[in-house]
């Protein structure tokens, strides 16, 4: 019996549990919002905080202790830099679980895993994707359209002859 232990086992051994964690801590930094299973949203919850609180520091020693722990440099700056001064009056509860559906191939419940305060950052996200679809869109609209009105201007010769040869 596991008794009063601490922590998420999740299925794997130690250095690939501790790949994991650092792979999604380093995930959510970068990208303010993503998808899991419940059970790895939980057991990142304590990693992501102590990430956070170390940006708000914000001292050399707490930016090497970060560097060591994160994957790579981009999240390092963007903790240091952007994140950490949007929770500076804040005690902890830096992230919001949201339970979203079931994954299809063995029923594991998924969850959004989100920093606070990111609807801003996520509503930019989107409101650029739409804007380049919306391009991509009418550029390929465009395209048609030359497409039919040059094929129109090379049927119209064809059918002229079409008449001459009737008469």
């Amino acid at each position: 019996m596991r008794h009063k232990v601490a922590g998420w086992k999740l299925g794997r051994n130690t250095a690939h549990r501790r790949s994991l964690l650092r792979n999604l801590v380093t995930s959510l930094i970068v990208e303010e919002r993503i998808e899991t299973t419940i059970p790895k949203a939980k057991a990142m919850r304590p990693h992501v905080e102590k990430m956070i609180t170390l940006g708000k520091r914000g001292d050399l020693a707490a930016r090497r202790l970060a560097a060591s722990y994160l994957m790579t440099d981009e999240s390092v700056v963007k903790l240091f830099d952007t994140i950490a001064p949007r929770f500076g009056d804040r005690n902890g509860g830096y992230l919001r679980i949201v339970r979203t559906a079931w994954q299809k191939g063995d029923g594991a419940e998924k969850a959004f895993v989100e920093l606070l305060g990111s609807e801003k950052v996520l509503d930019e996200k989107r409101e650029k994707r739409a804007e380049a679809r919306a391009k991509r869109v009418a550029e390929a609209k465009k395209a048609m359209e030359e497409a039919e009105a040059q094929a129109q201007t090379q049927a119209a010769p064809e059918a002229a002859e079409k008449q001459e040869e009737e008469k």
